[in-house]
């Protein structure tokens, strides 16, 4: 392969993507098992260490994104992410199987989620968001985060004896493959910015429209991978759970890390589409849950032609 060529440029994309794949499944299977071994319950592991662990591709493509490419492509892939999470994963995810969603997640983690949306859309309203943003951001995370630890402490102080005997040990096989999926993730989504960049930016796409399709459905098929594998395997509290708590890390985590890393200006463009339909999908998907505490094949389908029609529109 010629370096620079459209081939060798689509090789480093689909690598990318491997790597992010295979990384998460080492990450997420890592996690949740260290997480169970400490007497986790399904919904909150979901929301929290899977979800975590799923945000890092994110994490990473939008700071890398930034520092090497510019704040287009974090923003983008924010954006898209959580979009694609909502009509994508958890579409597809009900699609397979219908999702019930736990009662837990919605009452104590969905306002959290619409919470970072609105957030989001109000803090970058004015065309700018910058360190004093990224800390508004950064303090809501703070808040999740306290009233997550305390529904662990909660969970843990209920543990009998008995169902503490029958927990599984924490192995070291666990902590080497949350190792190993950082690193994995860490290569693949610099490939996967140099790979869908030079591909798309050849073709004359901008840097937004790359962040916001090819590297935010390239980021969020660690969350595809292990909501539809949870739905396969009727465990709707991780799909749920998984996306819920993705999207809430995204916008709190990885946009407030990133405004301090790099001020993000958002265009008026962004204002008047992405943002709107960042806010009509987390309506939509909290709609539904609320309509019949679960989200139906019927769901999943809404859901999924919802995305197709997201990314119809952003077609030049």
């Amino acid at each position: 392969m010629v370096l620079g060529s459209p081939v060798t440029e689509l090789g480093l994309l689909l690598v990318g993507v491997g790597l992010l794949y295979a990384g998460a499944e080492l990450l997420v299977a890592g996690a949740r098992d260290l997480a169970l071994a400490v007497g986790l319950k399904a919904s909150t592991v979901g929301v929290t260490v899977v979800a975590f662990a799923t945000t890092t591709p994110e994490l990473f493509v939008a700071v890398l994104g930034a520092l090497t490419v510019s704040t287009d492509i974090g923003l983008g892939a924010i954006v898209g992410s959580n979009v694609a999470n909502i009509g994508l994963v958890l579409g597809v995810s009900a699609l397979i199987r219908p999702l019930d969603v736990s009662g837990t997640v919605f009452r104590r983690d969905v306002p959290f989620m619409i919470l970072a949306a609105l957030l989001l859309v109000a803090l970058g309203w004015n065309g700018r968001i910058g360190p004093v943003e990224g800390g508004v951001l950064l303090a809501a995370l703070v808040a999740f985060t306290l009233v997550v630890l305390r529904r662990v402490r909660r969970t843990q102080a209920e543990i009998t004896d008995a169902e503490r005997d029958g927990m599984p040990d924490a192995e070291l096989r666990d902590v080497l493959a949350v190792v190993a999926g950082i690193a994995a993730l860490v290569l693949g989504s610099r490939w996967l910015i140099d790979g869908g960049r030079q591909l798309l930016a050849a073709a004359g796409f901008s840097d937004l429209f790359i962040g916001l399709t090819v590297l935010a459905v390239g980021t969020s098929l660690p969350e595809l991978a292990a909501s539809v594998v949870a739905a396969a395997r009727d465990e709707a509290s991780f799909s749920v759970g998984n996306v819920v708590g993705s999207n809430i890390y995204n916008v709190l985590a990885v946009i407030g890390l990133l405004a301090f890393v790099s001020p993000i200006d958002v265009s008026p463009g962004v204002r008047a589409f992405e943002f709107p339909a960042l806010l009509a999908f987390t309506l939509l998907v909290v709609g539904l849950m609320y309509r019949g505490d679960r989200l139906t094949r019927v769901d999943g389908a809404v859901l999924v032609a919802a995305y197709a029609t997201f990314v119809y529109l952003l077609l030049p």
